[in-house]
């Protein structure tokens, strides 16, 4: 794996800090047209070419069970919860990262994001259970009416179609850091995060339900995911507070 991922930036004493259990990555493919028409303008999709020779680009639904998510400013003021964020990948002021269609949190600290910042969140009941050492690895996700439960692949992934190899795909899939998304009052904002190089295991879904996807025209109910990259354990610095994002003119 030649994938060594981004230099930590320095930590300041307002960004947060958490840690992130049970972590999975539920990524479809999606048409590049259909997604294109959720973004604002300066925003493309990032295309792939996929094994059938068609263009195509990836969203992910992103949960996990934050543990000890705290402000470094108020390390005493710790939460833990579920969490699930709503993300495509896409390119803007030819930088790469992620769109943020929609964030549930399961807690009322959800008020913050929400109101102070402007952001997309939601608070929502959020289960999310795991079995690391079972045989194979089990992991479920429940809220509301999204769902998804997943087991080990019997042998890690030697190729993931529409990346070339572990590193494209642990750069391009895993590890994006800049982060857009669509204030409530119709500016576009931005944030960075960092974490390690995730080392992940590769999942299958015995049954998968994302409606906030089927809502936005991206994929059907019995569309399968392309992928489903887990860890058990992985920590994340957020670069909180979130920004004004600049278009490049």
């Amino acid at each position: 794996m030649s994938f060594a991922g981004t230099p930590q930036p320095r930590p300041r004493w307002y960004h947060a800090r958490t840690e992130l259990d049970d972590f999975a990555i539920v990524s479809y493919r999606v048409s590049p047209e259909a997604l294109t028409r959720h973004l604002p303008a300066g925003f493309t999709p990032m295309r792939m070419t996929f094994a059938d020779g068609r263009p195509g680009t990836l969203v992910s639904a992103v949960a996990f069970r934050d543990r000890d998510f705290h402000f470094r400013f108020l390390p005493q003021a710790s939460i833990d919860c579920g969490q699930i964020n709503y993300r495509a990948y896409v390119t803007a002021n030819n930088k790469p990262g992620v769109w943020f269609f929609a964030t549930t949190l399961d807690h009322p600290v959800v008020a913050i994001p929400q109101h102070i910042w402007g952001m997309p969140w939601s608070r929502d009941p959020i289960r999310i259970a795991a079995n690391w050492t079972a045989t194979p690895a089990h992991w479920r996700l429940e809220a509301g009416d999204t769902h998804c439960e997943a087991t080990e692949l019997p042998q890690p992934l030697t190729t993931l179609d529409g990346f070339t190899n572990e590193s494209d795909w642990l750069e391009r899939l895993t590890h994006p850091t800049q982060g857009w998304y669509r204030r409530r009052n119709g500016q576009i904002g931005a944030y960075t995060i960092w974490h390690p190089v995730m080392r992940p295991r590769y999942l299958t879904a015995a049954t998968a339900r994302f409606p906030l996807f089927e809502r936005l025209g991206l994929i059907t109910p019995d569309t399968p995911p392309h992928s489903i990259l887990a860890q058990p354990h992985l920590s994340f610095d957020i670069h909180t507070p979130p920004h004004r994002f600049h278009p490049t003119p």
